[in-house]
């Protein structure tokens, strides 16, 4: 196997027990401390491990400021949505939906950059769509307010993808990580000021350290990926995180997946792995790339 998908299996995997860990938090701890905390450790941990050519010092310089601080602004609200999401719905859910990201990539990518969609990709779109049907089957029990708020973060993180496309060539991996991690943190102690909050426990305090290190590890691990193999071929290793729903949910939450759920998942991540390969041959790139997380 190449030593690229091997290490993006392995910080996928990494980031699926970090959003576990975030679960385990739910009910315990607020959701802007559970943002803070783990944005504090995760964000720790990322300034260690920054391009060897960018300095931390520099981060604040931008060339095109209100790009870099609305994806900034983003990752705020895509911070506070995550919690709430992973907190409140089973982990298979949260996938399958926030998966429909790359769906609402091709969406956004007809509507703002004009571009021609083939009927391949429209395919892979309704397919995604109805996959999601499947596994939240609204009208058939009660949707809760963590389902809406994982669809509004795979929409946020559409948006987001298409916001770096204009970033990538233009501002250093330390300016859009550094306002990033300032914003969240900002906002996060704010809201902690104004709401009635406790100190984590040990046992809690713990566990957030082990979202935040998992985090971060899995962006570095996704990072040094890319030294072996291009964004387009890491793109289809990020479906692995179904199987990691599946496995997590069943195992530490009592969240086993009935045959619509699986059903479900399997058309999710088939369509995903469909818009994938119809970019790679279209384009000989993907929309999608994989390092594209609102979160730290």
């Amino acid at each position: 196997m190449n030593n690229g998908i091997l290490l993006a299996l392995i910080a996928y995997a990494t980031y699926s027990w970090s959003d576990a860990a975030i679960k385990a938090l739910g009910g315990e701890l607020s959701v802007f401390e559970i943002g803070f905390f783990l944005t504090l450790v995760s964000g720790a941990c990322i300034f260690l491990a920054k391009p060897r050519h960018e300095r931390w010092a520099e981060f604040w310089r931008m060339r095109r400021p209100w790009a870099v601080q609305g994806r900034a602004v983003l990752g705020v609200v895509s911070s506070v949505l995550s919690v709430v999401a992973f907190t409140s719905i089973p982990l298979a859910e949260v996938y399958a939906i926030i998966f429909l990201a790359p769906l609402f990539v091709t969406v956004l990518s007809i509507v703002f950059l004009k571009e021609q969609v083939g009927p391949w990709r429209w395919f892979a779109v309704v397919a995604g769509f109805a996959g999601v049907l499947l596994v939240v089957r609204p009208g058939f029990r009660a949707l809760e307010f963590g389902h809406f708020a994982s669809i509004v973060l795979a929409l946020l993180g559409a948006v987001t993808v298409v916001l770096m496309r204009s970033l990538a060539n233009h501002e250093k991996q330390t300016t859009m990580l550094g306002y990033l991690i300032v914003y969240v943190l900002v906002f996060n102690a704010a809201a902690m000021a104004v709401t009635s909050v406790t100190l984590p426990t040990l046992e809690q305090a713990a566990v957030l350290i082990v979202a935040g290190v998992f985090s971060a590890s899995g962006h570095i691990v996704l990072l040094r990926a890319t030294r072996f193999a291009p964004a387009n071929q890491l793109a289809s290793t990020q479906y692995s995180q179904i199987v990691w729903a599946v496995v997590i949910g069943a195992l530490l939450f009592s969240e086993e997946p009935d045959a619509w759920t699986v059903a479900g998942l399997a058309v999710i991540a088939g369509s995903g792995l469909l818009t994938v390969a119809r970019e790679r041959i279209r384009l000989g790139k993907v929309r999608w790339n994989p390092l594209n997380r609102n979160r730290v």
